[in-house]
């Protein structure tokens, strides 16, 4: 098995393993109005949380952002951070050190595209009904501390899904991420270079959980996953003010909560920004 890392910015990553079927993505440049202080960092925001997004476009955005961020950083001009929200088709992705024994199918008939990534931590999945966080992030403005970095993007999420869904959710000692119990609902992992942080995490919203059946999700053999539909069909969690039958609203409201939590918990402004694929589909446009 190869390792994929570093692909050229007009190249589109080839997975490990391809799914026969192929997709397109329509990007759109989406409307969010926030208060800018001139005090605060700025942070320009990619909204596509609507829209469902083949992995290897999205990693191919990060990998641009990332590389002008760093020419940015190197002349002392890099004034502004970036985040991109959005959906994946149906994924899965490993980190750098990732174990093929995490793995409940064979490489070669894989269900699903299969990636190796830059990023830390083991096999995960993504697809739709999934809100993934890519935040593009010089952490020399923040705080030079990979654990410090883990543990903020860990709150953005928990303070979303108390101030919103009165989910109390919890970090586990010695793992990474968020957990309403034994249950998983988001999965971080990073890669950090120069300072710059990039990839992000992954929040299970209306996510059918049954790929991860397929997989040792994490790497954690004796904990479950689980989403915040599944947690709001609860009784225990129920809120009267969601119609749980429609899934694109409480994706939207769960994007409106995690910006503003990201916000909040980062001290940034956001400021509205779109990307644009090129012609050829193989690069991408960040636009003003």
């Amino acid at each position: 098995m190869n390792l994929l890392c570093n692909p050229a910015l007009t190249y589109v990553p080839t997975p490990l393993i391809q799914n026969p079927s192929k997709r397109t993505s329509k990007i759109h440049s989406c409307q969010l109005i926030s208060t800018t202080h001139k005090t605060r960092r700025r942070c320009d925001l990619y909204d596509l949380h609507k829209e469902v997004v083949p992995y290897a476009e999205a990693w191919s955005w990060q990998k641009a952002i990332v590389t002008e961020r760093r020419a940015l950083s190197d002349r002392n001009e890099d004034f502004s951070d970036s985040l991109i929200i959005l959906q994946h088709h149906p994924v899965y992705t490993m980190g750098t050190g990732s174990c093929d024994n995490y793995l409940n199918f064979d490489v070669s008939n894989a269900p699903f595209d299969l990636y190796r990534t830059e990023r830390g931590g083991e096999v995960t999945y993504h697809g739709p009904g999934q809100l993934v966080m890519y935040p593009i992030i010089n952490l020399r403005y923040y705080k030079m501390d990979l654990h410090w970095y883990l543990r903020s993007l860990e709150e953005v999420v928990i303070r979303a899904l108390s101030s919103t869904f009165s989910i109390e959710a919890s970090r586990v000692e010695g793992l990474t991420g968020v957990w309403v119990g034994d249950a998983k609902l988001a999965a971080i992992g990073i890669k950090v270079s120069k300072w710059i942080a990039y990839h992000g995490l992954a929040l299970n919203v209306t996510t059918d959980l049954t790929p991860f059946d397929q997989i040792v999700p994490c790497g954690i053999r004796d904990r479950q996953v689980g989403s915040i539909k599944g947690l709001l069909n609860d009784n225990r969690h129920r809120v009267e003010d969601y119609d749980l039958n429609d899934d694109q609203d409480l994706m939207h409201t769960t994007c409106k909560s995690l910006v503003k939590e990201f916000c909040d918990v980062f001290q940034i402004d956001f400021c509205q920004k779109s990307l644009q694929r090129s012609a050829t589909q193989n690069s991408v446009g960040l636009a003003s």
